[in-house]
């Protein structure tokens, strides 16, 4: 609704009206403007536009002014052409979609399966050309209809990918195809001029203002949640650069409590409603544009912060860009929207009759003087009133699809639980067995998907093991069953089993409508000892690591400690354990408080034996890493030694490059010890690095612009390739290589960054 006069808008001129309103203006007494009710000036509608299902129409379809809507559908086109050659991946589509190589893929229905490369490049054009439409406001209903169609279609065809903001585009686009978002600032407006700043229904902006106002309140709903209030989802956040200010007042722990999740948390309560009103938006505005800022720097989400900011000013008056673009220079104004106030009348509206001074009454213009409802209004009334109640609804539908519910409920995406769950994964082992031959043997974790989103979800593991159950028989692998052991910590707590390791998933039921019977509950009773943890790991140093580890009873761990790993030991905290040591053939039963040292370069065991879960860590050292360490640190020393002066002895042949410049990059090819070269690239990236984090704002503009050109610039070549061979076929194997390896080129520094990559995994390989 309007926070603003009720009748704002709603009086429309006919031919004559000018002259009435100037003999009034000569008249020496004016009628009084009618005293309006508290209710109105905060709400915008009066109690009476409640108290019937007409009244109730009549305020739905309330001509509005389009002006808002018109920017806002600019903004939300741009935004989108911009998010397809990014998020949406038409700069990587090759990389998504392999023709014919064995790929799982994770639909949201198993029929929906990927059209061959070329034609899901057209699909992307499609869906580019739909947004480029709703940008310009050209061809609008079928530009809506072009991005909707191509944009849901390659939502749901991977899950895998689902995320809030996603979700929330393609509710946008749903809504702005039943809008008339063409009658402000749209190319559909000089062509049809009988659309131009006409008119909107008030409805357009309800549905959009209400959609806002979920996704921050829902938002908060959800961070209600315990492990959110306590501080324990996003408590990594705290250690960000763009929380530095207030590290300054407040130590780390309180930031992340107080300000991360407690800011997170009073901010999306809030925001709605402080934008809704006169009084708080201003300052609604400034927290809003702050959080948004900061979730651009923070996270990798796309265009979701810059599309939530251009939502920002639909809760302004619907006029606003009127007044702000009258305030450029006249020459501008040809390709500025309009700014002269008043808007034409628009059938979609409902208008009311104006009663005159004395005997005489108005009415307005022949084209909007009917009062009467239509069945486009009533259907707009509904559509409103149906489609905010299921979007308050759906957030909380889990208990409808219980097979998507796993430690979280449901599909994520639609239910606005943003950021409440944080999760590490420790152990993931994929075990197959031959029924024929019962043969027995392991798989790559991510073995033909190029996702690792399968790990949280049932119904993707479900989808994940009959691929496998598909391809693994091209492996003289016959009518495999396939077991999954994962181990995940949820919110810092105890790193435990997802899924029931002893299930083969090929053979077991899944059903959308019936809870998962192999989901491993989350040992949520566990939850207190994390405070524990965190007095643990601050009475370890820094070279010292550890792993929280709970099991249920009847089960066992199998792992293999790295030959890196020195000094490991498994600790009992709560329950009884069983540790074989695989290769001794010996057991030891461990109580809580006893412990037990374990073999680098060998296999061991532990067996949950008491009748509860069990609770244990392990403390490990990787001495590898520690060594490595210590030989940088004797490396710093002597360098150091040599540029000031004070290193008296001469250095051996091998340490010769450490006497060479810092910029001097032949000193890492002439070093002939490992340990020594990849001391200088390590110094060298921690030169750059600092380098480009002290780079003004001018370079770093210039940096993000080349980066951006070069993703687009691949998206547009391989697109134009798709093309290409969508109409004349393919061109040689030989003309195609060359093609896109133009395609593929980029920038100088990111290809010397690549090869210097590849070189320090050599190094590494060396060492």
């Amino acid at each position: 609704m309007e926070a603003r006069d009720a009748t704002a808008g709603a009086f429309v001129r006919r031919e004559g009206d000018d002259q009435t309103a100037k003999d009034q203006h000569k008249a020496p007494k004016r009628e009084q403007t009618p005293t309006r009710s508290k209710m109105e000036q905060i709400f915008g509608f009066k109690k009476e536009d409640l108290t019937s299902w007409h009244s109730f129409v009549a305020l739905l379809n309330r001509p509005t002014d389009p002006a808002s809507l018109g920017i806002f559908r600019c903004l939300f086109g741009l935004l989108m052409v911009i998010d397809i050659t990014q998020e949406r991946g038409l700069s990587n589509l090759d990389y998504k979609y392999l023709d014919g190589a064995p790929v799982c893929r994770f639909p949201l229905f198993n029929f929906l399966q990927p059209l061959p490369l070329d034609w899901m490049y057209l699909v992307y054009v499609v869906m580019f050309l739909g947004a480029s439409g709703i940008m310009l406001g050209c061809f609008y209903r079928l530009s809506c209809l072009m991005f909707l169609s191509t944009y849901w279609y390659i939502f749901f065809l991977d899950k895998t990918a689902w995320n809030n903001h996603s979700y929330l585009y393609g509710l946008i686009g749903f809504q702005l195809t039943l809008m008339d978002g063409n009658r402000y600032w749209s190319i559909d407006g000089l062509r049809r001029p009988s659309i131009r700043n006409a008119h909107v229904p008030l409805w357009n902006y309800t549905l959009l203002r209400a959609q806002i106002f979920i996704v921050y309140f829902i938002a908060g709903v959800k961070k209600l949640d315990a492990d959110w209030v306590e501080g324990y989802s996003m408590s990594y956040l705290a250690h960000h650069w763009l929380f530095d200010p207030f590290k300054l007042i407040l130590p780390v722990e309180l930031v992340s409590l107080l300000v991360v999740h407690g800011g997170g948390l009073i901010l999306d309560l809030t925001a709605g409603y402080l934008l809704f009103f006169d009084v708080t938006r201003p300052y609604a505005f400034f927290f809003v544009s702050y959080f948004h800022c900061m979730n651009s720097q923070l996270f990798s989400i796309g265009m979701f912060p810059y599309a939530m900011l251009a939502t920002s000013p639909l809760f302004c008056y619907p006029d606003w860009p009127r007044n702000f673009f009258a305030h450029f220079p006249s020459f501008l104004r040809p390709v500025l929207p309009l700014t002269s106030p008043g808007s034409q009348p628009s059938p979609s509206c409902v208008y009311e009759e104006i009663q005159g001074s004395g005997t005489q009454q108005r009415q307005t213009p022949a084209a909007a003087k009917s009062s009467k409802l239509r069945l486009k209004h009533k259907l707009g009334a509904i559509f409103t009133v149906l489609y905010l109640m299921e979007q308050f609804f759906l957030p909380y539908s889990h208990f409808i699809t219980q097979g998507y519910n796993n430690w979280t409920n449901g599909l994520y995406g639609y239910s606005w639980d943003m950021m409440v769950h944080s999760r590490s994964h420790q152990h993931v082992k994929i075990t197959y067995k031959d029924r024929k031959t019962g043969e027995t043997g392991y798989l790559n974790p991510g073995v033909f998907t190029q996702s690792r989103r399968w790990k949280d979800h049932g119904d993707m593991l479900k989808q994940y093991a009959t691929c496998l159950h598909q391809y693994l028989p091209r492996y003289n692998i016959s009518d495999p069953e396939i077991y999954f052991d994962i181990w995940v910590s949820i919110n810092e707590r105890f790193q435990q089993r997802i899924f029931d390791p002893r299930v083969d998933i090929v053979s077991a039921e899944w059903s959308p409508f019936k809870p998962n019977k192999w989901l491993m509950p989350l040992l949520v009773d566990l939850s207190p000892w994390r405070p524990k943890f965190q007095e643990i790991e601050g009475s370890l140093d820094n070279q010292t690591e550890i792993v929280f580890i709970a099991d249920f009873p009847g089960l066992h761990l199998e792992n293999f400690v790295s030959e890196d790993l020195g000094n490991t030991s498994i600790q009992v905290l709560q329950g009884q354990v069983n540790v074989e040591i695989v290769e001794e053939k010996k057991n030891y039963t461990l109580q809580p408080g006893e412990q037990i040292k374990v073999a680098a370069g060998a296999y061991h065991k532990v067996y949950t034996v008491s009748e509860g879960p069990s609770c244990y860590m392990y403390v490990y050292v990787n001495t590898t890493e520690a060594a490595l360490q210590k030989n940088f640190t004797k490396l710093y020393e002597i360098q150091e030694r040599v540029r000031n002066g004070t290193e008296t002895e001469p250095l051996p042949p091998e340490l010769q490059p450490l006497m060479a410049a810092d910029d001097d990059e032949s000193s890492e090819v002439n070093a002939t010890d490992p340990i020594v070269r990849l001391f200088l690239k390590r110094q060298r990236r921690m030169k750059e690095v600092k380098k480009r984090r002290e780079a003004g704002m001018l370079e770093r503009l210039q940096r993000f612009a080349v980066k951006k050109y070069y993703t687009i610039r691949r998206g547009i070549l391989m697109t134009a390739i798709a093309m290409r061979n969508l109409a004349v076929g393919l061109p040689p194997l030989e003309q195609l290589t060359r093609e896109v390896a133009y395609a593929n080129m980029k920038e100088p520094q990111a290809e010397a960054s690549q090869d210097e990559r590849l070189k320090d995994e050599v190094g590494h390989a060396e060492l």
